[in-house]
């Protein structure tokens, strides 16, 4: 009997199937949320997972997220089984998830015969889920000082919300009112997207499905392969530093050697910093996520984005390291600053493969900012979270792009308009950081700066930046980008000059300044 061969055409239309799937999801996640946060920045991601949980198809939302969702749907499928009408929530970074406040929804989505072929998932990035500080990102040095963390259970069962999970999940957070919409906007989005591959399937039928499924899988792997193969074998090595953990350490190195072989790669993080005491540790799904995004930067043409593209890469990570932290090690910058060093140094050890295409390096930071008031069972009490956007590295034969979300973050800023009518804040300066990106016969992008006035007393503020103590690197003689630099304008005048990782009490009048980095410049002159 000859083997199933996919046709060209319908792998094609099942590509757009499955993402589109994923897409609708989104708009209907972003376009029901309630905080701006996820309406107006678009901090979620939701994709479509196998019957074994490995990503078939996403939509083009947050790289750090989509790159390790599929850990977290398969940590739900070890602890529960899921039923046509049940939903699952986790969020524990050593459970499949990124950090506490980026929450996960999964169902399943049933072929006729009641079984659980695919599985839908919606993941956001909550303003708030529990902890001392408002945001849920404190400086602290045990994970469950960070918030509540959920392992994978239950959030409805037969259709009906777990009273008692409902109960708690909203008596942990700030603003309950705000976090129940944007859940229920997940859940929504969940819905939907199990709802349309059940028709699917009943179209097409669930076998189809699946086929088509590990044909697209398969399908990225050929396509990766075929690119690592055009890549020059050999060992690359490169190594950077994040300025610190917030709680005392400093230089924390990550270092990464790439073994090229054939049309496999090697990406080996040993001799990477041990877990820090502070929460700029990252799991391993984090770090997967991150070495994924850039195996698909190098691609010079469309490239499926699933669970195939992970098949040629072993990836190796000492337990127990800044890059594959174990419990009960903080993470919450982890996520998402962590996540962005990874990409730089794995970026500039490519660049030694590869010196005509690799870019310097761009910001090198999420810029993180939270504000808030109160505690959990406080009616007055909010969070606000936001990122800012910098430079981007400059490459060969092109500027660095100027304010921009780059590598692992994919939101948008924050309206003016959304920003002041939802909280006491207004933002009194926001534009460019002229001259900040690095020379070079092609500079890098400049940062920005954005100046943000508290109206009422008693506001916490947490910062969780980098790039602050060195720049982003340049590449083939080009100089680094501007480091970053944090300030507060006090009401009576007075500045005073931040770390990049840092908690302080405003008052009504004061201003938080952030000027973000530029991204490296890139000569190549002497090449």
């Amino acid at each position: 009997m000859n083997a199933w061969t996919p046709d060209p055409i319908l792998l094609e239309v099942y590509a757009n199937r499955f993402s589109a799937i994923a897409e609708e999801m989104g708009v209907l996640l972003q376009r029901t949320a309630f905080s701006p946060n996820i309406r107006e920045r678009r901090d979620y991601s939701c994709a479509v997972f196998g019957r074994d949980g490995e990503l078939v198809a996403q939509a083009a939302h947050i790289p750090v997220h989509l790159g390790s969702m599929a850990s977290a749907v398969q940590a739900v499928q070890s602890a529960l089984d899921l039923g046509p009408d049940d939903a699952a929530v986790v969020n524990d970074p050593y459970a499949g998830g990124t950090h506490l406040p980026d929450v996960t929804v999964v169902m399943a989505a049933a072929s006729a015969a009641g079984r659980a072929d695919f599985f839908v998932a919606s993941r956001a990035h909550h303003a708030d889920i529990g902890g001392p500080r408002p945001g849920s990102m404190p400086l602290v040095d045990h994970i469950d000082r960070e918030g509540l963390r959920l392992a994978p259970q239950l959030l409805v069962r037969g259709g009906r919300l777990e009273a008692g999970l409902w109960r708690r999940l909203l008596g942990s957070v700030r603003a309950p009112r705000e976090r129940a919409g944007d859940f229920e906007a997940q859940l929504a989005a969940c819905r939907t997207g199990a709802e349309r591959l059940r028709e699917l399937a009943a179209r097409e039928g669930s076998e189809q499905l699946q086929r088509y499924a590990a044909a697209l899988q398969a399908h990225a792997e050929r396509c990766l392969r075929d690119l690592i193969r055009r890549l020059p074998d050999g060992r690359y090595r490169f190594e950077d530093f994040l300025d610190d953990d917030g709680l005392g350490s400093e230089d924390l190195r990550i270092r990464v050697t790439l073994g090229i072989d054939g049309d496999s790669i090697e990406v080996d993080f040993t001799g990477t910093a041990p877990q820090a005491r502070g929460p700029v540790n990252a799991p391993l799904a984090v770090s997967t996520a991150a070495t994924l995004y850039v195996l698909r930067c190098l691609a010079d043409f469309p490239l499926p984005v699933n669970a195939g593209l992970l098949r040629p890469v072993r990836l190796v990570a000492p337990p127990g390291c800044l890059v594959h932290a174990r419990p009960p090690a903080p993470v919450s910058a982890g996520n998402v600053e962590t996540s962005q060093r990874i990409v730089d140094v794995l970026l500039g050890a490519f660049a030694q493969a590869l010196p005509d295409r690799i870019p310097a390096a761009s910001q090198g930071t999420m810029n993180n900012l939270l504000l808030g008031r109160g505690q959990p069972d406080d009616p007055a009490a909010f969070a606000y979270y936001e990122t800012i956007a910098g430079g981007c590295g400059a490459g060969p034969g092109w500027d660095g792009e100027s304010a921009i979300q780059i590598h692992m973050t994919n939101t948008r800023n924050t309206p003016i308009e959304s920003l002041e009518s939802a909280y006491p804040l207004r933002v009194r300066e926001y534009r460019l950081r002229r001259g900040s990106g690095g020379a070079g016969k092609w500079r890098g992008g400049d940062g920005l700066i954005r100046a943000i006035e508290v109206l009422e007393d008693g506001l916490d503020l947490t910062l969780i930046t980098e790039r602050r103590r060195r720049g982003p690197y340049g590449l083939a003689g080009g100089s680094p980008g501007t480091p970053g630099e944090n300030r507060i304008v006090r009401a009576d005048g007075s500045v005073e000059i931040l770390p990049g990782k840092v908690e302080r009490t405003l008052a009504a009048g004061d201003r938080i300044v952030i000027s973000t980095p530029g991204g490296g410049g890139f000569d190549g002159t002497n090449r």
